[in-house]
Formats: structure tokens, sequence, C-alpha cells
């Protein structure tokens, strides 16, 4: 019986870990924008594939927006072949560095 209550109580901590939010590290994304500046810093610069898109300058955006737009093209609910891709090879702790890094731009 103590342990079943250990094996319990051990998950439920592990839970409430994975629950915790991920802390973004603008410093720590400085090594992983590579891939976001070919598109991103260039002013109004256009994606012509599949179709033509209008490049947003993300410098700036609130982090809270970048987390929630980069998790929507991992999950596919946005619908940009090349950013899904991107964000599906991101973790959820690059995502965070990425947004602080970004949300810290001007």
């Amino acid at each position: 019986m103590k342990k079943l209550f250990a094996l319990l109580a051990l998950a439920s901590f592990v839970q409430v870990a994975a629950a915790a939010d991920v802390v973004g590290n603008a410093k720590a994304a400085e090594n992983k924008v590579a891939m976001c500046i070919g598109c991103h810093a260039i002013p109004g610069y256009k994606a012509t594939f599949p179709e033509v898109y209008q490049v947003p300058m993300i410098g700036g955006q609130s982090a809270a927006y970048i987390v929630s737009a980069l998790k929507a093209y991992r999950k596919g609910d946005r619908k940009h072949p090349t950013m899904r891709g991107i964000a599906g090879s991101l973790s959820d702790q690059d995502i965070a560095d990425l947004s602080a890094y970004y949300s810290q731009q001007k």
C-alpha cells in the first residue's frame, strides 16, 4: 500500500512538472534564430511557395502571440507548409526561447 501511495505521489509530481510553463530565454535563442532571419528579417519580403505570402516582421511582437502562432503551425491549425515544417522541429523550450528573443527586438 505504501508503494502505491509513493507511485501516486510521484505521478502527481511529474504531472505538475510537465504542466509548468516553460520559461523562454532570449539569450539561448541567439543560436536558434538562423532559421527565422532568412525570411522574417527582410522588410517587405514575400515568400512564393506554394502561393505568395507576405512575410511579417516578428521583432517586437508579444511573446504570447509568437508562442501561440508557432504552436498553431506545429499543430497544423495554421496552413503555411514551410512554417509547419519549421515549427514541427521546435520543442516547447525552443518556442519559448524564440518568443522571448523576438519580443525583445525592435
